[in-house]
């Protein structure tokens, strides 16, 4: 039973490390992203703001 439940707990911490790694990729593809369309979503939100303004 010892060996059962040491098992259990390995697989827990290796879950974690795996979902860590995966979060830890897409918040990288997230930030690249938005650094490739900022200047993209920059521009289109000044023409939003102007357009409101009139």
């Amino acid at each position: 039973m010892n060996m059962l439940s040491k098992v259990w707990v390995e697989e827990e911490g290796q879950a974690l490390t795996e979902y860590g790694l995966i979060l830890g990729l897409i918040a990288v593809v997230c930030v690249g992203a938005l650094t490739l369309m900022g200047t993209n979503v920059q521009s289109m939100l000044t023409s939003i703001a102007t357009t409101l303004k009139k």
